[in-house]
């Protein structure tokens, strides 16, 4: 083959990604309630070992590229939009204005808002850490985010302690750490109730963030099983305002199943915000797009989803690859992932609605007949044929993500 011209290349990706077809429409993305934040497609491709392989794009460019793919909600960390320097000064009021502006422009709504607690140097050693002076600087920015989030009118707050944790066993005192954190979460809360009544607006859904692995050698709260506990374990004053937001692979990193710890958290009416993406398990947050690498799982995390009645947000968090260019997020990257998702999605409905699978799970349901529940040889007799159900199902799903179930078959 001959090698392709550099000023040939976008043209064919273009017309190869054209070629793949089966993308939806911006008007039809809009329907579904999928946040793009301004740091996945602003990323620089950077990690430890990693340079950048792309340039820095704005807020506002962000925002046009969103709009024209039909997304129809942003969100920020506080810091991906304002400097650290600019926080607290008229600046950013100036910087809060333009984003407003920008937001009408575009015809978007600011869904979410998070405040950086991890990558200034100021969280060497966490956001609650031993000095009073970072755990007051903590508590400030998180009530500044708040305020932020309800002058862009936002409806969450999510927190990711990244750096909540310690290097060195024996340095800090776990509990006190702890009990710091929750005093940060607490001041966010208060002000939130005083700043949603000054503007007569509902206050925001506080939403946790758990990570199992990095930055820190150890973390306090790595899982959202963790986060739960520490949301009712009295130290958080509004327990009522403060739930989860998982993330899919910070859940899937540490081994765990996504779709478990989800169903955990809608158990105790705290899944309020979800983190989309892909990526493997017992590996570094490679935040890949969804569905990249595990479908079947992604699709059986949607039924659970819609079957629950799941209103929340799906949150494109993620890293476009290092092989992606500026033009690739936008062309490639972003609509394939959102067109992943609306895909996945319509397929759950078509697994709840499986006339196949609800027969099997009606059966399993219901038991076999015949069985005496003091005689154990009794039960295991009545009911062992049904358990092959177990296998026929998963099987209907498959059918279901391939397309089998319409017919789509090889012929060899």
């Amino acid at each position: 083959m001959n090698p392709i011209p550099q000023d040939k290349q976008i043209a064919l990706v273009d017309r190869l990604i054209q070629a793949c077809g089966g993308a939806y429409s911006p008007e039809i993305r809009r329907r579904y309630f999928i946040t793009g934040p301004q740091w996945a497609p602003s990323y620089e491709g950077q990690a430890v070992f990693h340079a950048p392989v792309r340039s820095r794009i704005s807020f506002e460019k962000v925002m046009e590229e969103y709009s024209k793919i039909g997304v129809a909600y942003w969100c920020t960390h506080d810091t991906d939009v304002i400097p650290a320097r600019d926080l607290f000064t008229p600046r950013q009021d100036e910087i809060v204005q333009s984003i407003k502006d920008s937001l009408k422009k575009y015809g978007l709504q600011c869904s979410m808002v998070t405040t950086e607690t991890f990558h200034h140097p100021v969280w060497a050693a966490g956001p609650s850490a031993e000095s009073p002076s970072v755990r007051e600087y903590a508590r400030k920015r998180l009530i500044n985010t708040v305020a932020i989030g309800h002058e862009l009118e936002a409806r969450y707050c999510v927190y990711w302690p990244g750096m909540l944790g310690y290097y060195f066993q024996g340095v800090i005192d776990e509990t006190q750490t702890l009990r710091w954190f929750a005093e940060a979460i607490n001041a966010a809360c208060e002000a939130d109730i005083q700043i949603a009544a000054q503007k007569q607006r509902p206050p925001l859904k506080h939403a946790l963030e758990a990570k199992p692995f990095e930055p820190q050698a150890e973390i306090l709260l790595p899982t959202s099983d963790a986060m739960l506990a520490f949301i009712f374990s009295g130290l958080i004053t509004h327990p009522e305002m403060v739930g989860l937001n998982p993330e899919y692979l910070h859940e899937l990193m540490w081994g765990a199943a996504p779709r478990a710890a989800l169903a955990r958290a809608l158990i105790c009416g705290k899944l309020f915000h979800f983190d989309i993406n892909d990526g493997y398990r017992l590996k570094h947050d490679v935040d890949i797009a969804i569905g990249l690498v595990n479908p079947l799982d992604w699709l059986n995390v949607l039924v659970l989803l819609r079957s629950h009645d799941y209103q929340g947000p799906f949150n494109l968090d993620y890293k476009p690859p290092r092989t992606a260019s500026n033009y690739g997020v936008w062309a490639v990257s972003v609509p394939t992932m959102i067109d992943r998702f609306i895909t996945l999605w319509e397929m759950a409905g078509d697994v709840i609605s499986d006339p196949i699978i609800k027969e099997a799970t009606d059966a399993l349901k219901a038991g076999g007949a015949g069985a005496n529940p003091e005689d154990v040889d009794s039960v295991v007799n009545a009911n062992k044929e049904l358990l092959s159900l177990h296998e026929l199902v998963a099987h209907r799903i498959f059918q279901i993500l391939i397309g089998a179930h319409r017919g789509r078959i090889y012929a060899l």
